[in-house]
């Protein structure tokens, strides 16, 4: 559902409708964004922003949509430039069940496609068919895969990747890592074992840190967000799961509050279906089609 056929939804349950010079209320404004899960620190500023243009006068009737578009490109931090390290380290990092070791698998693909020869490390040795999934990926994908038993230390698989990768010429190291947010410290402090590794093998590694965040999760993935940022320097966000809008505000909520660019988002399984992040054409599809007359 697009997000101003959500509000007019609420209108009607409400029993209200938009005045004849088309206004937007401020209140249902609201609302409507904290159901689509962009917080409600972020609705009552759109809100409040909207009711101080509208009594200004700043806002004609009918202009909401561009009013708003306008504020919300505004939170989107611009993207940094791609890393030219070689080989250049990605961590993916996240909660057990984001999608991490897809996303992993993903973007391996998507440097592979475009001329560089990228190397999967399966640094989750202690969830279930963790690394036996990133196998898979990897024999599909004809990626090479740095791996060991189950239950073995996450720093020396990254250590062997990262030789792996400097011995074979390898352009990108891109390690899946573990995600037990119930151990939370023990989480953050062998994620910050895997940065030490990185840095001490490859200079200025790890190159990036990508939060994949499951967009189902609504504001937990904030919640998560803060968490990843301030434990281990996220510098990215991959969004996962978001086959529609109607739930896409978390995509506002994290942009606006952390400052951390989406880079990619997770439309479905296959292995086409990461794609990179449009921040005015995912406003767009959040505020649907202008009216016309």
């Amino acid at each position: 559902m697009q997000f101003l056929q959500r509000l007019r939804g609420l209108l009607a349950a409400k029993g209200a409708t938009f005045s004849e010079a088309g206004g937007l209320d401020p209140e249902v404004l609201e609302e409507a964004l904290i159901l689509a899960d962009a917080g409600p620190e972020l609705a009552f500023q759109l809100a409040s922003d909207l009711r101080k243009a509208q009594a200004k006068g700043l806002v004609p009737g009918g202009g909401e949509r561009a009013f708003l578009k306008e504020r919300l490109l505004s939170f989107f931090p611009k993207t940094l430039p791609t890393p030219t390290h070689r080989p250049e380290v990605v961590l993916v990092v996240g909660v057990n069940g984001s999608g991490k070791t897809t996303t992993a698998a993903k973007l391996a693909a998507k440097m592979a496609v475009s001329g560089g020869r990228p190397l999967l490390a399966a640094c989750d040795t202690f969830r279930a068919a963790a690394t036996e999934q990133l196998q898979l990926w990897a024999d599909r994908l004809g990626v090479e895969l740095v791996r060991q038993r189950a239950g073995a230390d996450p720093g020396a698989v990254l250590f062997d990747a990262l030789k792996a990768a400097q011995a074979r010429n390898a352009t990108h190291v891109i390690a899946d890592t573990a995600g037990r947010l119930h151990t939370k410290d023990n989480l953050m402090r062998e994620l910050a074992k895997l940065y030490k590794v990185a840095a001490r093998v490859v200079a200025g590694a790890p190159h990036q840190v990508l939060l994949v965040v499951d967009a189902t999760t609504g504001l937990n993935g904030l919640v998560q967000a803060r968490e990843f940022r301030q434990q281990v320097g996220v510098t990215g966000v991959v969004l996962t799961k978001l086959d529609g809008t109607a739930k896409g505000g978390i995509v506002l909520a994290i942009a606006r509050e952390l400052q951390l660019p989406v880079l990619w988002v997770g439309v479905g399984e296959g292995v086409d279906d990461l794609l990179p992040f449009d921040p005015e054409g995912f406003v767009d599809a959040l505020l649907g089609e202008p009216e016309r007359e």
